[in-house]
């Protein structure tokens, strides 16, 4: 009989793993597909549906415009992994046995006990998520006027923070929109952990862009109706937007595989503590040295690739090869500006924005539409991008 392999979730690392599956597998192994979502979200772009939710249409791709025929498709959330019996239980279809899985589920949201916030903020990990931020500004508006306008908290100065804000304050400018915009860092600058230089150029095109940003005052609490800071006074928001961080899914809690806050810890093969389970993206802390990979887009694209190949190594007995991450840099939207860095694309410059920075971020998006779906579809999601 010919063996079960799965892939959990639709995101970069899965949708990437099907396609390179399905080529090294062949008819030697049966490939079932299984995801919450019947579609694939390329997610680093989802923020732009906070302004225009009709982009949803060049940024979404139906699964059965990526796999193979051959391929089978299970649309369910995966609500545990039984590793002793083989077998991933579902929310609302039959569960599925497997002989080897790669686990691509994707991240939560990370609140650090902070009391309320789950409550009442908006988070950005899904395509309903950036519709329904959407619909709240818009909501919001309604009765703000000059002298009482709507205010949107965005906590958590990270990339996906940063691009929220960028997102509604060009929602405001091109609604002409009573909005004041607050971008929250609980450290001392915004993008923590990256080089000054493209810090520097993305607090200066936020406040180009009238978005106030507040760092070094944590926040310790959320209501329906303020933020309280560890410090400073109390902010009032008529929509709080929370990008803070990431932790691993429920759904592995109870997996007996060893990991860190529900994230699958992984070697350099992907492989985890059980040798038929294998763990990719924000899903899996993948040892990279002494450190581990990085939760991003990027990562999970180079990722996926050797994962589909380790996969069908490990069916066939053959050694699984070791993978590691290459920064290619970053780049982020600020609205319809972008900042880039460490890329090598305009010589002599690290960090540089502008026309060549905006059609590099397109740019990347577009390959990745090509790479999962066509040329055709790049094309034309090309203007939302």
């Amino acid at each position: 009989m010919s063996p079960t392999v799965a892939v959990l979730g639709a995101g970069y690392a899965g949708a990437g793993a099907v396609q390179r599956l399905e080529s090294e597998l062949d008819d030697d192994a049966d490939l079932v597909w299984i995801s919450d979502t019947d579609y694939h979200l390329v997610l680093h772009e989802s923020h732009r549906c906070i302004r225009d939710p009709s982009v949803r249409d060049s940024i979404t791709f139906p699964v059965e415009e990526i796999k193979e025929p051959s391929t089978r498709f299970v649309h369910s959330e995966v609500t545990g992994l039984d590793t002793d019996a083989q077998t991933i239980e579902l929310a609302d279809a039959e569960d599925v046995d497997y002989d080897y899985v790669l686990v691509g589920i994707g991240s939560a949201t990370a609140f650090y006990g902070i009391p309320g916030l789950a409550e009442h903020s908006h988070t950005l990990k899904s395509l309903d998520d950036a519709l329904s931020i959407h619909e709240d500004v818009v909501a919001a508006t309604k009765d703000a006027t000059r002298s009482d306008p709507a205010t949107v908290v965005i906590g958590g100065a990270g990339l996906s923070g940063i691009q929220t804000a960028g997102e509604v304050a060009e929602y405001r400018d091109e609604h002409n929109a009573p909005i004041d915009i607050v971008l929250v860092e609980a450290l001392d600058e915004i993008f923590p952990g990256q080089d000054p230089s493209i810090q520097r150029a993305l607090r200066t095109r936020l406040e180009a862009r009238d978005v106030e940003i507040m760092t070094g005052d944590p926040i310790t609490e959320a209501t329906e109706n303020a933020v309280v800071f560890e410090e400073g006074e109390d902010l009032e928001h008529d929509v709080l937007v929370w990008t803070g961080g990431i932790s691993g899914r429920d759904a592995l809690e109870d997996s007996g595989l060893d990991n860190e806050h529900n994230r699958l810890t992984a070697d350099d093969t992907f492989q985890t503590s059980d040798e038929r389970v294998f763990a990719i993206g924000d899903s899996a802390l993948v040892a990279q040295d002494d450190d581990v990979a990085p939760p991003t887009a990027q990562a999970a694209w180079q990722a996926a690739e050797v994962a589909g190949q380790n996969l069908a190594r490990a069916i066939d007995g053959r050694p699984l090869k070791s993978w590691r991450y290459d920064d290619k840099g970053t780049v982020v939207s600020v609205g319809e500006d972008a900042v880039a860095h460490d890329v090598d694309v305009v010589p002599f410059f690290d960090t540089f924005g502008s026309v060549p920075a905006r059609l590099l971020k397109k740019a990347i998006a577009a390959r990745w539409i090509k790479d999962i779906s066509s040329y055709r579809r790049a094309k034309a999601a090309w203007p939302d991008l």
